[in-house]
């Protein structure tokens, strides 16, 4: 396929350069986030040991679900949450029964149990090839699944009208993917005995979508050896929401990559990708606390509530920490709960009376907002 191209870049791309794929960034830059990541990795790991044996467990289905469906959201594809949770769930033996799960949803939880349960294997193009798959899996749109890309036109990153596009980036062409691949696989390996952590993650990033070997997929992928890598680097599995940081700052991802499209200095990159690790710890900290602030919450409510209250309790949950957009409203709960609005008024004043839920406002502007402290 052929088209005009606006701004299209004079300059050589990354790889084109002389000195690829040897990136250079000044390692003091974030020698202070650095101290504070692995910090709070002590404070991580204390807070997961009060959690039971399947507390933890449900903990990680969590962590991977919501990863899932945000690195997927990036990428503009939006899965179902139930479906995906129960694909993951089924690795941790809480569901037993065949219950169909759409195809997407069941390959990209398998994905994310790989993710977290094969952390100590060496990077393979088998590896890869099998993410891959597990990644398109009901995807009929491209040829190239479970290998690298073949096609022989460019793989660019474009964006405009299709007879004026603007190219923002082009990598390696396809004939070039075997030596690449074998270069990147061998360094990923080796770079395990790095001293930074988060420099390690975020160049693994880079260097991957600066390659961009397959036909689809590769930023998921990308997100994915992130994971990896800090799990190797660690000695055990991360549960880190990468994805979700990532999601609230699109733009600035978006960005950040692209500033690095025509340079082996990535000064700017390595700065910004630590920052997005180290608040995605925070995040992943607040999700274990909210967890363990449902798990109190529905055990001090036991025999104490009715079956309708219950139900919603746990729909608000389910929206994760944020809860629903504007707190929950009377008619959420008789939607929810399949009552009349006589009872919903009884349920919902019981349940604050319970110090279950706050209630804020009044008339029909009154929400209800679930009672816990993360």
């Amino acid at each position: 396929m052929s088209y005009r191209t606006e701004g299209y870049n004079s300059m050589k791309w990354n790889w084109q350069l002389d000195k690829w794929p040897k990136f250079t960034y000044d390692s003091s830059i974030i020698e202070d986030l650095e101290k504070e990541f692995l910090q709070a990795v002590g404070g991580f790991s204390a807070v997961l040991k009060l959690l039971e044996g399947e507390e933890k467990k449900r903990f990680i289905v969590e962590i991977l679900c919501s990863e899932g469906l945000k690195s997927a959201e990036i990428e503009g594809e939006i899965l179902k949450q139930d479906s995906l949770q129960s694909s993951i769930q089924r690795h941790f033996g809480f569901i037993s029964d065949r219950k169909s799960i759409p195809l997407r949803e069941e390959g990209i939880g398998e994905l994310m149990w790989n993710i977290y349960d094969s952390y100590k294997q060496p990077l393979t193009h088998s590896l890869l090839y099998d993410w891959h798959r597990l990644l398109m899996k009901n995807e009929y749109r491209i040829s190239d699944i479970g290998k690298y890309r073949t096609h022989d036109e460019p793989m660019q990153i474009v964006s405009g009208r299709l007879d004026k596009r603007i190219v923002y980036f082009e990598a390696p062409p396809s004939k070039n993917l075997k030596n690449e691949m074998n270069r990147f696989i061998k360094w990923f390996n080796d770079s395990i005995r790095e001293d930074s952590i988060l420099a390690r993650a975020a160049i693994i990033h880079l260097y991957f979508e600066s390659i961009h070997p397959f036909e689809d997929g590769n930023g998921r992928l990308g997100r994915a050896l992130v994971e990896k890598a800090l799990s190797q680097s660690l000695k055990k599995p991360t549960l880190i929401a990468v994805s979700k940081i990532i999601t609230k700052r699109k733009k600035e991802y978006y960005k950040a990559l692209a500033q690095c499209n025509n340079t082996l200095n990535i000064d700017s990159w390595i700065k910004y990708f630590a920052k997005v690790i180290v608040d995605a710890q925070k995040e992943s900290l607040k999700i274990i606390n909210f967890l363990m602030a449902k798990s109190k919450l529905m055990n001090e409510l036991k025999n104490k509530i009715n079956e309708r209250q219950e139900k919603v309790l746990l729909r608000m949950f389910s929206e994760g920490i944020d809860g629903f957009s504007g707190g929950l409203s009377a008619d959420n709960y008789i939607a929810i709960s399949k009552t009349t609005r006589a009872t919903a008024t009884r349920d919902l004043a019981d349940l604050v009376k319970k110090q279950a839920l706050k209630k804020t406002g009044q008339l029909r502007y009154t929400r209800y907002w679930l009672n816990i402290d993360i």
